[in-house]
């Protein structure tokens, strides 16, 4: 496992990270979310990234109890706030601010996380008291550095603008071979600012690995097939986008690669990308996934798999 600064932060994050988004606490259960956090140790993955809303607060309390026992320092761990965990309790204001933070560290079970972010952006809230309250957290020792989650430029640049506050250091878009939104303003913004991005859906929910087959129902007991986890793949099932992927595997595999790693790798040919986060609900998906750390590609070969995707993509991507 290879690791990367994050930012203009202290922080060393692995080049693949375990998310826990639609999985620990919600599709996947706990005794099997503990084996994918002890593989991914095993594995040298460092970076552990989870948010309060993710089952409201499941996510959150299952990693509390799998990572308890661990030295704190052996890990880096990121959560996030915005969403709603109840009809009253959402957003970025100051209140929010102080009320979600101590919440998520005690289903976390820990003093202080090491990043924290903002899920998105909150238009109902004026910025510079949500940068202000951050910075509150940050100098009173529960959140070492913070960052963002898919917020437009603007919105970056005016955070940027904003005296006497905290710096981001981090950027959290989705982001793939079959959507590739972030590179046009968002990652050279962040670069020239000293963030890094920490990509989610990097296998736009498993569907770049080649597993769905464009002519058949998708195999049981994957994402597709879970009442729980199947909405957020939906965009990309369609029958023009499968045919694609497929088309990719030969491409992979001159590469040397699984299709899965091919498309890790092609993430992680950004220099910006500070590290790409996989969900695993199996221990055995960590170990494919860990393998394109450090990958070294033709850069020939992702121009291929661009062109081939880019014909297929829904226009809303």
């Amino acid at each position: 496992m290879l690791y990367r600064q994050l930012g203009a932060s202290d922080l060393k994050v692995s080049e693949i990270s375990l998310g826990s988004w639609l999985t620990y606490g919600v599709g996947v259960e706990a005794d099997k979310a503990r084996a994918c956090v002890d593989r991914a140790f095993d594995l040298g993955i460092n970076f552990i990234d989870t948010a309060n809303v993710y089952g409201r607060g499941a996510a959150e309390t299952v990693l509390g109890e799998v990572l308890a026992k661990r030295p704190r320092d052996s890990y880096v761990l990121a959560t996030k706030l915005m969403g709603a965990m109840s009809d009253t309790d959402k957003g970025l204001s100051r209140a929010q601010v102080f009320k979600q933070i101590d919440d998520s560290l005690t289903r976390l079970k820990t003093d202080y996380v090491d990043l924290y972010q903002c899920h998105r952006y909150d238009p109902d809230v004026p910025l510079e008291e949500t940068m202000q309250a951050l910075s509150e957290i940050v100098r009173a020792g529960k959140v070492r550095w913070i960052g963002f989650s898919e917020w437009s430029p603007e919105q970056i640049q005016a955070a940027f603008d904003i005296p006497g506050v905290e710096r981001f250091v981090s950027s959290q878009p989705q982001y793939s071979l079959l959507y590739r939104r972030p590179e046009a303003k968002v990652i050279p913004l962040c670069a020239a600012n000293g963030v890094s991005q920490i990509v989610w859906s990097p296998l736009a929910q498993g569907v770049l690995t080649g597993k769905y087959d464009p002519n058949s129902p998708p195999p049981a007991g994957t994402r597709a097939t879970s009442d729980a986890m199947s909405q957020a793949i939906a965009r990309w099932m369609e029958k023009p986008v499968l045919e694609a992927v497929q088309k990719l595997k030969p491409i992979a595999a001159e590469a040397g690669l699984t299709l899965g790693q091919f498309a890790l790798a092609w993430v992680l040919r950004e220099p910006n990308v500070a590290s790409a986060i996989v969900g695993a609900s199996r221990p055995e998906q960590l170990d494919e996934n860990a393998a394109a750390s450090g990958a070294k590609v033709d850069l020939a070969l992702f121009a291929k798999a661009e062109a081939i995707v880019a014909g297929a993509l829904p226009v809303r991507a």
